[in-house]
C-alpha cells in the first residue's frame, strides 16, 4: 500500500508552558550581562538586564494608563528598539498587541483600529513620506474605542516608557495569565479584500519563536539580524521570540529594509545569523557584486522565508555569504508562522529544493482539494497542518475561522505542496495560482526555478491570464539585470525550447523593474493578474 503524505514533528525536546514575560524574565535572569537588543539607526544597546527594566517601565506606564489584560493596544510603526519594548510590555501587561502595517493608508488603518476594537495605539510620528499623527487624526472620529494614543518620541510617550517599574503589580498580573491568552493580531496580507486578524496566544507564538532557534542552533552566543518587518511573524516571532527564549540578541538594522546597512550591520556586529525574503537577499546580493566590501565571515546561519525560495539564490547566499547553515521556513501568518523547516545538517539539495520538514510537535498533511482525503505521497494536493502553532482563530470572524480550521483542527493553507518518501515538502504555488492550459494544470513555482537559472534574469513570476482558445494561457513577469540584452517572447522561447514542455512555455512577456509586493515580501499575484489584463488590452507585453 503506498505511503500517504502525513508526517508527525519529533517531541524529544518538551514545548514551553510559559507566557512571554515570565520567558523573558527567566533570559534576564539567566544572562543579565549580555547583550539582548542592538539598534543600530540609533546606535543603542542593552543587556538583558537593561532590557527587562526597560520592559517592566513600559508595562508599569501602560497600566498606570489604564491598560488592562485583554484590552487591544495597536502598534504603528517600522522596525525600531522602541517595537521591540511594547511587544514584551504588552504580553507582561496581558494586552493583546495589534500589529499595524506601516505601509497602510487611512481607509486600512481604520479597518484594523475598528476591527480589533484598539483601545491604546503607539505610533511613530512618520514613516517615510506618510504623516501617522495626520493619518490617526483623520480616522480617530470613525473608531469609538480609540482612547489613547502615544507617539513614539514626545513627551506623553517618554512618561510612560519612563515610568518606574513596579515589579510587585506586574506580578500580581502575571498570576492572572494564562499561556493560553489570547496575545496578539496579526492581519493577514489582504492580497485580495480586507485583511483578517490572526488571533494568536503566548503558547502559539513562543514555541514557534523557540523552537526556529532550536533548529537553527541557537544558542546566547548569536546575534541575529532582523531587516524584516517587526509588524510580521518573521520580525516579533522568528526574529525576537527566537533570540530571547535562547538568551541570544537582536540586531536592527534598519528602520525599513535597506541592503547597504543591512550588510554593515551585520559587519559591524558580528552577526551570526540573517533574515530576508528572496528579494531582500538578491538586493544584498546586488549590492556585494556592485563592489560593497563588507566582512561577513561572522554568519553562519539564517532565514529565508516568506515567499518561494529560487534555488540559484539560495546557492549564492550560500556560497557568496558564508551561511552554510542557513534554513528555509514555511508557514503563514495563521500558523504563528513556521510549520515547516530545513535542518542544519540537511543537503544543499534539500535545503535548496524543498521547504524542509514538518516542526517539533507539529503535524503535516497533503490532500485532494476537491475530497479531502489525504494523497499519496509524491502527488500534489493542499498543505493543511495541526498542532500547537495554529491561530486560536481570526479575531471576531468565527465564519472565517470556520472556513480555514476544519472540525479536527487542521489549518487549510491554501498551498499546494508535494511530500517525498522522506517528509520534505516542497511547495509549488497556491491553489488560486494554479494555471489550467487546455486542461493542463501548471504549477508557476517550477516555471519561474527554470527562469532563474537563465543569465540575464533576476526575478520572474508567472501567472494565468484569460485565454479563449485555452481558458488560460500564461504570462511572465520578469526583472532582468542592468546590462542585459534586449529579452522578448521569442528569445524566452528559444531559452525555453527542449527544456520545458511546449505548454509550460509563456505566451507573453512583460519586462519590469519590480513586481506589486506586500511590505512582507510577498509578491502579489492578483494584483499582477489585473495589471496584465490591461497591459494585454494595450499591447504592452510581447507575446509569441
Amino acid at each position: 500500500m503506498p505511503e500517504l503524505s502525513y508526517a508527525c514533528g519529533p517531541a524529544s525536546t518538551p514545548m514551553l508552558g510559559d507566557t512571554i514575560g515570565a520567558n523573558l524574565d527567566r533570559a534576564v535572569a539567566t544572562h543579565p550581562e549580555r547583550e539582548a537588543l542592538i539598534d543600530c539607526p540609533t546606535d543603542r544597546r542593552w543587556t538583558y538586564l537593561e532590557v527587562g527594566a526597560a520592559v517592566d517601565a513600559v508595562a508599569t506606564g501602560l497600566l498606570e494608563q489604564g491598560v488592562v489584560a485583554g484590552d487591544r493596544v495597536g502598534i504603528w510603526a517600522p522596525n525600531c528598539a522602541e517595537w521591540y519594548l511594547v511587544q514584551y510590555a504588552t504580553a507582561k501587561a496581558g494586552a493583546v498587541l495589534v500589529n499595524i502595517n506601516p505601509a497602510y493608508r487611512s481607509s486600512e488603518l481604520e479597518y484594523v483600529l475598528r476591527q480589533a476594537g484598539v483601545r491604546a495605539l503607539i505610533a511613530a510620528p512618520e514613516f517615510k513620506s506618510t504623516d501617522y499623527v495626520a493619518m490617526i487624526e483623520q480616522v480617530r472620529p470613525n473608531c469609538p474605542a480609540l482612547e489613547q494614543v502615544l507617539i513614539l518620541g514626545t513627551p506623553q510617550w517618554q512618561g510612560v516608557a519612563g515610568t518606574a517599574p513596579d515589579t510587585a503589580r506586574l506580578a500580581a498580573v502575571a498570576e492572572t495569565l494564562s499561556a493560553d491568552d489570547p496575545i496578539n493580531i496579526q492581519y493577514t496580507s489582504g492580497t485580495t479584500g480586507f485583511p483578517k486578524g490572526a488571533t494568536l496566544s503566548h503558547h502559539n507564538i513562543l514555541n514557534n519563536g523557540f523552537f526556529v532557534g532550536e533548529l537553527c542552533g541557537y544558542t546566547a552566543t548569536d546575534r541575529i539580524c532582523v531587516p524584516v518587518p517587526y509588524y510580521h511573524c518573521f520580525g516579533m516571532v522568528m526574529g525576537n521570540l527566537a533570540a530571547t527564549s535562547h538568551g541570544a540578541a537582536v540586531v536592527i538594522p534598519a528602520p525599513s529594509f535597506d541592503p547597504g546597512a543591512t550588510l554593515a550591520a551585520v559587519a559591524a556586529q558580528r552577526c551570526t545569523a540573517l533574515y530576508g525574503v528572496p528579494t531582500m537577499f538578491i538586493a544584498m546580493l546586488a549590492e556585494l557584486d556592485a563592489g560593497a566590501a563588507h566582512d561577513l565571515s561572522s554568519l553562519r546561519t539564517g532565514i529565508m522565508a516568506g515567499s518561494p525560495c529560487p534555488v540559484e539564490v539560495m546557492k549564492r547566499v550560500i556560497d557568496r555569504m558564508g551561511m552554510t547553515e542557513v534554513a528555509i521556513c514555511y508557514g503563514m501568518t495563521e500558523t504563528s508562522p513556521v510549520s515547516t523547516q530545513t535542518r542544519r545538517d540537511d543537503s544543499i539539495e534539500r535545503r535548496t529544493a524543498t521547504v524542509g520538514r514538518v516542526g517539533p510537535h507539529l503535524e503535516v498533511k497533503v490532500v485532494d482539494p476537491a475530497t479531502g482525503h489525504t494523497v499519496t505521497r509524491g502527488e500534489p494536493g493542499e498543505l493543511c497542518t495541526r498542532g500547537y502553532s495554529v491561530m486560536l482563530g481570526y479575531w471576531d470572524q468565527p465564519d472565517k475561522t470556520a472556513e480555514a480550521i476544519d472540525a479536527a483542527r487542521w489549518m487549510h493553507t491554501g498551498d499546494i505542496g508535494v511530500m517525498d518518501e522522506h517528509g520534505y515538502l516542497s511547495v509549488t504555488g497556491r491553489i488560486k495560482d494554479m494555471v489550467i492550459r487546455g486542461g493542463e494544470n501548471i504549477y508557476p513555482r517550477e516555471i519561474e526555478e527554470f527562469l532563474y537559472t537563465h543569465p540575464d534574469i533576476v526575478d520572474a513570476q508567472v501567472i494565468g491570464v484569460p485565454d479563449e482558445k485555452y481558458g488560460e494561457e500564461l504570462m511572465v513577469w520578469l526583472r532582468l539585470r542592468e546590462d542585459a540584452a534586449p529579452l522578448d517572447a521569442a528569445a524566452l522561447r528559444d531559452f525555453c525550447a527542449g527544456r520545458l514542455a511546449h505548454y509550460k512555455i509563456p505566451r507573453y512577456v512583460h519586462i519590469t523593474d519590480e513586481f506589486p509586493m506586500t511590505v512582507t515580501g510577498k509578491v502579489r499575484k492578483a494584483e499582477m493578474r489585473e495589471l496584465a489584463a490591461v497591459l494585454l488590452d494595450r499591447g504592452s507585453a510581447a507575446n509569441r
